[in-house]
C-alpha cells in the first residue's frame, strides 16, 4: 500500500464534489475527489507527476502520480464549448513535471461569463486507490494538502476471449470525446463482458480509460472506429454506438445561456440574457453614424501607404489595451494581420479603389460569408469586423468620423442596434448601469466583456427597444429576459428596495438561519436540507437545516467495485445521524438506474432508463440489496429520528412491497419502534394515485425535478430541452396539488425534497398548496428561511389558487413578487 499527498492545484474554497452542479463529477461517475471554486486562474501540478492528457481546449489536465494513479483536474463545467477561449496549456503530453509546477492558465473574466460555472473538481480516474479528503469547506491555497490517496498493489487481468465485434461511425457529439461522454463510456463498458478499443487519427485507444478516450483527441465530424473481443463484444459494441449516437445529452448550445421560452407579458419587450443582472436606470441610445469615405483613391502607392500607417496605429493600440477586453483587442489585432481582409484589399487598391473603399469591401465581403454559414455563433463574430472597420475608417478619415458621445447619466441603461467592443470599453462604467440591444446575440464579445463587468446585458430585444425614449426610467432584468419601458412610480420604488436589498439580505438571511423557521402568522415550516454525502451533513447544519429531507444513498454504491455491506452502510447512516444531532433524518431507499448506472450490479441496457428498471422497481427485482439496506438504516439512524423514503413509486403495490420488507428488517434487528415510512412523488401516476398511497404512507414528498420532466416529456439531462424544465409549470403545479389532496385525504404531511423547493420564489406557492416541509440545498437554506419568513398561509393558499389558473410557468413567476410585498 502507498499513501500520496496533493496538495491544493489553485486557490479557492474547497468543496465536496455533490456541490459540482453536474451529474458526471457529483456522482462520482468518474470517480471521487473534491471541487474547488477559484479564486485564481492558475492551475498547479499537486505533485511530482507525468502529464499523460492534456485537452485540445486547454481547459483540463490528467496526471499520472507514482506511475500507479491518473487524476484529472478539470477547470469549470462546459468548458469544452469555450473551444479553448480563456485557456493556455502549459505543459504536454509527456512532460514530467515537479510539484506546484503551471500547468495551465486560464482568465477568470472571460471563463465565468462563457461558462455555466468555475467549479473544478479534482478527480482520482483511475481504480486501485482510496481517496481521503483533507480539505473542505473553506478556503485553501497552493500547497495545502488537499488529498491523500492510499493506492493498492494492481493485479492484471487477461482480456476476455471470444468473439470480436468492429463498427464505424462518424463522431455526432458537438465538442467530440471530452471528459463526460468518455466517463458515461467507461461506466457503459463495465456492465459488458468485452475488452473494447477505439481507433481514430491513426491512433488507437483502451476504451475503459478515460484518459485514453479523452487523449484520442476525437472531435465531431472525425471517423471513429469501435473494436471489441469477447464473449459479449457485439453488444457492447451496438451498446457503444447507441450511446455515442444518441447525443449523450452534448446537444449544441451556447454555454452558460439561459435563453427565455416564455416571454413576459403585457408593455415588456422580451429579450436574451446575455449577462445576467437586474438594474433601474435612465436610458441613454447609443448610435454610430457611418464614416463617409471617398471611392477613388490618389494613387495605390498613396492608398497602400495610408492603409498600412492606420493598420500599424490600430496595431498598436490593440496591443497595448490591458485589463478589461484586453484578450478581446488580442483577437482583433490578429483579426487586423488575417490574409482573408487584407489581400482583398490590397487588390481593391490596385484596382484604384480608396483605402477606405478597399478595407469597407473586405470587412463587408467577410461579413457576408460569415453570415452565408448559417452558424449563429460564427454570425455573432459580424460585430467584431464592424467594429475593426469603424475604427480603421476612423484613423483614414478622422475629420469624417462621429464625434464622442455625451457623458452618460448616473445609473445609464444603454440603448443601441448593437453596441461594439471598441464602444463598450469607451463607456464610463461607474455611470453604466446595464445595456439592451436590439440586435446582437448572448455569445458576443460584448456580452462577455458585460458579464465580466457585472453589468446586466438583454440582447435580441427587436425594434421595440430602440422606439423608448431618451432619458425614460426603465427596469432592466437580465435574468428574467425582459425590459420594462416605463414602469410606474411604484414599480420602479419596487425595483429599488430589491436592488438595495439584494446587497444586505446575505449577511443579514445567515445570521438568521438558525432559528427555527415560522411564517409570518406563525405558521411552523420545516426547512431541511439535501444530502449527498456525510460531508455535507454539517455544512448543512451550520446554515440552518432543522433536518436532511432526502439523503440520497448512492454516495455509498457508486465509484466502487462491490455494494457496500451493512455494517458499512449502518456506520455511514449513523454519522450523518450523529451530526444532525436529533434533527430528523429521511433516508431514501437505493435509486439508482437511468442516469446512475452502478458497474458491479447488472443492468441491462434500455433505449430510454429513465423509464427503465431504475428506483423502487430495482430494489424489488434485488431484495437481497434491500433488506440489506433496510437493516443498516435500522441500525444507523436511531428512534424518532429515522424516516425511509421510496422512490420512484408509480402503484400502491409497491409501496406495500417495501412495507413488507421494512417489517422483515425490524424483526431482523430486534427494533420495535417502525419509522415513518414514506414515498416520493416524482411519477405523474404517484401525484395522480396520491390519495392511495398516502392511506399507507406516513408522508409524501414530491420530487419536483423528475415529476417536472415526466409531466413536460422534456429530459432534464438533455441542453436541448433543459430550459423547458420549471418546476411551476401550472402542469406540474397541478400535479403538486392532486399530491397535497391526496396527503390531506389522510393527514398526512407533504413535502418538497426537488429543486423547486431551493427556489426561494417558489416558497409561497409550494405552502400555497399545502407543503409543509422544504427540503433544500444547503446554500440555499437562508435564503428560503428569510422568505417563508415574510408570508401568511392565507396569502399563500389565494396565490396558489391563481397559480393553478396561469397557463406558463413565467405567468406564475409573475405572481409572486407582490404577494412577498404585501405579505413583509
Amino acid at each position: 500500500m502507498t499513501r500520496i499527498v496533493l496538495n491544493t492545484p489553485l486557490a479557492g474554497w474547497a468543496c465536496p464534489l455533490a456541490e459540482v452542479p453536474d451529474p458526471v463529477f457529483a456522482e462520482r461517475m468518474m470517480g471521487d475527489g473534491l471541487a474547488i471554486e477559484p479564486t485564481e486562474g492558475v492551475v498547479r501540478a499537486p505533485c511530482d507527476a507525468l502529464v499523460v492528457g492534456v485537452a485540445p481546449t486547454s481547459h483540463s489536465v490528467t496526471l499520472r502520480i507514482a506511475d500507479a494513479v491518473e487524476v484529472l483536474i478539470h477547470v469549470g463545467i462546459d468548458t469544452v464549448a469555450l473551444a479553448g477561449a480563456g485557456f493556455t496549456a502549459h505543459v504536454a503530453v509527456g512532460d514530467r513535471v515537479r510539484a506546484d509546477a503551471v500547468l495551465l492558465d486560464f482568465d477568470l473574466d472571460i471563463v465565468a461569463a462563457r461558462a455555466p460555472s468555475l467549479i473544478t473538481p479534482v478527480i482520482v480516474v483511475s481504480e486501485g486507490a482510496t481517496v481521503e479528503v483533507l480539505a473542505r469547506d473553506r478556503l485553501v491555497g497552493w500547497g495545502d494538502p488537499l488529498l491523500a490517496l492510499t493506492v493498492a498493489a494492481t493485479v492484471a487481468v487477461a482480456p476476455p476471449a471470444g468473439d470480436e465485434a468492429i463498427h464505424v461511425l462518424v463522431m455526432p457529439l458537438p465538442h467530440g470525446l471530452h471528459a463526460r461522454p468518455a466517463a458515461r463510456i467507461v461506466a457503459l463498458l463495465k456492465t459488458h463482458a468485452a475488452a473494447a478499443v477505439f481507433e481514430a487519427h491513426g491512433r488507437t485507444a483502451d476504451a475503459c480509460s478515460m484518459v485514453a478516450v479523452m487523449a484520442l483527441g476525437v472531435r465531431q465530424g472525425d471517423e471513429l472506429t469501435v473494436r471489441a473481443t469477447g464473449t459479449d463484444a457485439a453488444a457492447a459494441v451496438e451498446a457503444l454506438v447507441a450511446l455515442i449516437e444518441g447525443g449523450m445529452g452534448e446537444a449544441h448550445t451556447a454555454p452558460g445561456l439561459a435563453p427565455a421560452l416564455s416571454r413576459p407579458a403585457g408593455t415588456l419587450i422580451p429579450g436574451i440574457r446575455a449577462a445576467p443582472g437586474f438594474a433601474v436606470g435612465t436610458v441613454m441610445h447609443l448610435t454610430q453614424s457611418t464614416i463617409a469615405v471617398p471611392e477613388a483613391g490618389a494613387g495605390p502607392a498613396i492608398e497602400r501607404a495610408a492603409l498600412d500607417a492606420a493598420l500599424a496605429t490600430l496595431g498598436g493600440r490593440l496591443a497595448a489595451m490591458t485589463g478589461l477586453g484586453s484578450e478581446i483587442a488580442a483577437a482583433h489585432a490578429a483579426l487586423l494581420d488575417d490574409p482573408g481582409l487584407s489581400v482583398p484589399a490590397s487588390r481593391a487598391i490596385a484596382a484604384g479603389s480608396s483605402a477606405g473603399a478597399a478595407w469597407r469591401s473586405a470587412t463587408q465581403a467577410a461579413t457576408t460569408a460569415l453570415q452565408a454559414t448559417g452558424d449563429p455563433h460564427l454570425a455573432e463574430r459580424v460585430a467584431d469586423l464592424a467594429d475593426l472597420e469603424h475604427q480603421l475608417l476612423a484613423l483614414l478619415y478622422p475629420d469624417a468620423a462621429a464625434t464622442a458621445p455625451a457623458a452618460l447619466p448616473d445609473d445609464a441603461v444603454v440603448i443601441a442596434a448593437d453596441v461594439l467592443p471598441s464602444q463598450f470599453i469607451a463607456l464610463d462604467h461607474q455611470r453604466l448601469a446595464g445595456i439592451a440591444t436590439a440586435g446582437g446575440g448572448p455569445t458576443s464579445h460584448v456580452a462577455i466583456l458585460a458579464a465580466a463587468a457585472g453589468l446586466p446585458m438583454l440582447v435580441a430585444g427587436g425594434t421595440a427597444l430602440l422606439e423608448v425614449a431618451e432619458g425614460q426610467a426603465v427596469i432592466l432584468d437580465a435574468d428574467g429576459g425582459w425590459l420594462d419601458p416605463s414602469p410606474d412610480a411604484a414599480t420602479l420604488a419596487a425595483a429599488g428596495d430589491r436592488i438595495a436589498s439584494d446587497r444586505r439580505r446575505r449577511p443579514a438571511e445567515l445570521a438568521a438561519a438558525q432559528a427555527e423557521c415560522r411564517m409570518a402568522d406563525g405558521t411552523r415550516i420545516e426547512v431541511f436540507a439535501n444530502l449527498s454525502s456525510i460531508d455535507e451533513t454539517a455544512r448543512a447544519v451550520e446554515f440552518g437545516a432543522e433536518g436532511c429531507g432526502l439523503l440520497r444513498t448512492e454516495f455509498l454504491f457508486l465509484g466502487r467495485d462491490a455494494a457496500p455491506d451493512e455494517d458499512e452502510q449502518a456506520a455511514a447512516y449513523a454519522a450523518i445521524a450523529t451530526t444532525l444531532g436529533d434533527r430528523p433524518l429521511i433516508v431514501r431507499t437505493l435509486d439508482i438506474g437511468g442516469d446512475k448506472p452502478v458497474a458491479y450490479l447488472p443492468f441491462v441496457p434500455e433505449d430510454n432508463p429513465a423509464l427503465g428498471n431504475r428506483g423502487v422497481r430495482f430494489s424489488l427485482a434485488r431484495p437481497d440489496l434491500l433488506d440489506i439496506q433496510l437493516r443498516a438504516i435500522l441500525r444507523g439512524v436511531p428512534g424518532d429520528q429515522c424516516r425511509i423514503m421510496v422512490p420512484m413509486v408509480v402503484a400502491p403495490a409497491e409501496l406495500a412491497a417495501v412495507s413488507a420488507a421494512l417489517d422483515r428488517a425490524l424483526v431482523a434487528v430486534r427494533r420495535r419502534h417502525r419509522p415513518q415510512l414514506g414515498v416520493m412523488v416524482e411519477t405523474p401516476s404517484a401525484a395522480v394515485l396520491a390519495g392511495a398511497l398516502a392511506r399507507d404512507a406516513d408522508f409524501l414528498s414530491i420530487g419536483s425535478n423528475d415529476l417536472t420532466q415526466y409531466a413536460l416529456a422534456a429530459d432534464r439531462g438533455n441542453p436541448a430541452t433543459a430550459a423547458l424544465i420549471d418546476a411551476l409549470n401550472p402542469a406540474v403545479l397541478r400535479l403538486i396539488a392532486l399530491a397535497a389532496d391526496g396527503a390531506a385525504a389522510h393527514r398526512r404531511w407533504l413535502g418538497v425534497c426537488g429543486g423547486i423547493a431551493s427556489d426561494p420564489a417558489a416558497a409561497a406557492i409550494l405552502i400555497g398548496l399545502g407543503v409543509t416541509e422544504l427540503s433544500c440545498a444547503a446554500g440555499a437554506i437562508p435564503a428560503v428561511k428569510a422568505r417563508v419568513r415574510t408570508l401568511r398561509l392565507a396569502d399563500c393558499r389565494a396565490l396558489a389558487v391563481r397559480a393553478l389558473a396561469c397557463s406558463t410557468a413565467a405567468e406564475v413567476r409573475a405572481l409572486a413578487p407582490p404577494l412577498v410585498e404585501e405579505a413583509a
